[in-house]
């Protein structure tokens, strides 16, 4: 079902900041960065030769994820894991004993995504995106 590491997502307060580390520092180049779910989040892919860094940062003032990073600071917060067809995993994993979020969000250029329930990961969050 899992094809590949698709990308690991850090939260940031602020992508030019993180930017300063991660591609000035670090040297990993931008792929590419765009707004998504209606102007909520901003997610900044960087090339790490084998995967993707996910930068997100939450851009409206009611996002959870400002609740997040009050409690955990920037840093690691989820793995996503490519599959062939999302609804098809959505509706595949819960019979594997992989419950999953009740619905699919907008993940990076146009593909859909869905977060497993990470009490089937070992409290790991893993997302999945694919067509």
């Amino acid at each position: 079902m899992f094809t590949a590491l698709d990308h690991i997502a850090i939260v940031v307060p602020d992508t030019e900041a993180a930017l300063e580390t991660w591609r000035d520092r670090l040297g990993f180049a931008v792929l590419y960065s765009e707004d998504v779910n209606g102007g909520a989040v901003r997610l900044t892919h960087l090339d790490l030769g084998n995967t993707h860094l996910q930068l997100v940062q939450p851009l409206t003032p009611d996002h959870p994820l400002h609740a997040w990073l009050a409690r955990h600071g920037p840093g690691l917060h989820h793995l996503c894991l490519r599959v062939d067809n999302v609804a098809a995993a959505m509706a595949d994993l819960p019979a594997q004993g992989i419950p999953t979020a009740p619905a699919m969000h907008q993940g990076t250029q146009g593909k859909r995504a869905l977060f497993l329930d990470p009490s089937a990961t070992q409290g790991v969050q893993v997302e999945i995106t694919g067509a």
